[in-house]
């Protein structure tokens, strides 16, 4: 089960990671929300120790390649997109092992965060 776009692209400030259109089908092997902590009043840290509080494992986006101490002195072609997902990014538990209570569970929990 994958989370249901329907019951997250109503949360002003989440933004779940989909199909950008009618030419892509992925596999969502990865569930991905950006958050936009102006509309939230939380971030990505805030969100994910709720979450682990109640269970639910997740974890921020992966640390862009140039910001990791073994490639500091490498050359990095950067424009500031991979900072600013890392920096609003959450990995939500996804595959075939999240039912479909699991993903009401995530989902509920992401709801009450935003009525704080």
């Amino acid at each position: 089960m994958y989370l249901n776009i329907d019951s997250v692209i109503s949360m002003d400030g989440i933004e779940l990671k989909s199909n950008p259109d009618e030419r892509f089908n992925a596999n969502y092997w990865l569930c991905t929300i950006l958050i936009d902590k102006e509309k939230t009043g939380f971030d990505y840290e805030e969100l994910r120790q709720r979450l682990d509080a109640k269970n639910i494992e997740t974890r921020p986006l992966w640390k862009p390649m140039h910001l990791q101490p073994v490639y500091k002195d490498n050359p990095s072609y950067i424009d500031g997109t991979s900072e600013r997902l890392f920096n609003r990014g959450l990995c939500l538990p996804a595959g075939p092992w999240v039912k479909d209570g699991d993903v009401e569970y995530i989902v509920g929990e992401i709801r009450e965060a935003m009525k704080k």
